[in-house]
């Protein structure tokens, strides 16, 4: 039996077409999420498939915005996140999708969404941002990108808390849910400039970097010659701090959450933090190497995890279990 059946076994999930719906999920986190996705390894087998289903909706949905097949107009991504937005509402509403390609992650996101009781306004938002990257190549400040990352990041943060459960009324974890889902994407943002760059977009505010005198020409300088250069690792030491204000703010909440599934995000909330600490190290370098925590330590952070969350489970039980309606 594979990983990811027992782990639809333990949600009590029946029927071929929706187990495979959820594997489909399950690989599409695993390929694209992967440091988040060794974090999951850590939750209570049944709270994995929920997960996977949100975390896959929003991995394909953004690929389809980001790795467009070769000679794809910006028309056409704009037709099918429509075509998707569409079919989103139809299966949310109880209906089927449309479009076949749209069936099997959608039919998954939908179970999930009604197990858990998730609000629809959290994709209806999550979806207004991925058009935003269709049409949006800059920000003027951080408040400006909050507007984006609300929908692409923190409403991840607040569909995910039901999954995995609080000891205090959700809406007292909430904000720390969405500091936490706006902290891992700003950390890619930095991580990834040059990577944004060759897709047209510059997703570092534009304050920060014209008070150090930072344009985007000399961003795609550094990007060419794949070096840095000294006003722009001042400007991400300024995006680096203001990241690990996110985190400050994120922080607290790992305490709010149900005793299994508080290891589960220590670990992503460490490994993706150590992202900042290898920029930093390398004196802001994001444009020779993408960063990233290595294999190694990444176990070494699961695998304690883990062990806390066997304890967890066996004294303090189970997170609560889902609505079944």
């Amino acid at each position: 039996m594979s990983a990811g059946t027992a782990e639809l076994d333990a949600a009590g999930i029946t029927g071929r077409p929706l187990r495979e719906a959820y594997l489909r999920c399950r690989t599409l986190h695993a390929h694209h999420g992967r440091t988040y996705y060794t974090a999951t390894r850590v939750l209570p087998p049944e709270h994995r498939p929920g997960v996977h289903a949100l975390y896959g909706f929003a991995r394909w949905v953004d690929d389809i915005v980001d790795e467009p097949p070769p000679g794809t107009a910006a028309d056409e991504q704009a037709a099918r996140l429509d075509g998707i937005g569409a079919d989103l509402a139809r299966v949310l509403g109880g209906e089927r999708a449309r479009d076949p390609e749209n069936a099997p992650v959608l039919s998954a996101l939908a179970h999930t969404v009604d197990r858990y009781g998730l609000p629809h306004a959290y994709f209806t938002a999550f979806m207004a941002s991925m058009r935003m990257d269709l049409a949006v190549t800059g920000y003027r400040d951080l408040e400006h990108l909050r507007e984006y990352m609300y929908g692409s990041a923190a409403v991840i943060g607040l569909q995910v808390l039901p999954v995995l459960g609080t000891v205090v009324p959700r809406e007292e974890a909430a904000p720390h849910a969405a500091a936490l889902g706006e902290a891992f994407q700003l950390t890619n943002f930095l991580r990834d400039v040059a990577e944004d760059l060759r897709r047209g977009r510059v997703y570092l505010p534009r304050d920060v970097l014209a008070a150090h005198g930072v344009d985007r020409e000399l961003l795609e300088r550094c990007a060419r010659a794949r070096e840095s250069h000294p006003r722009v690792r001042g400007a991400l030491a300024d995006l680096v701090e203001a990241n690990q204000g996110f985190y400050r703010r994120a922080e607290p909440g790992i305490a709010m959450l149900s005793p299994v599934a508080r290891p589960c995000v220590a670990t992503a909330f460490r490994l993706y933090r150590a992202i900042l600490d290898e920029v930093r190290a390398a004196d802001y370098d994001v444009w020779s190497v993408r960063h990233r925590v290595s294999d190694t330590r990444k176990a070494a952070a699961a695998v304690p995890a883990l062990a806390r969350s066997l304890v967890a489970r066996s004294l303090r039980g189970r997170v609560p279990r889902p609505r079944t309606g």
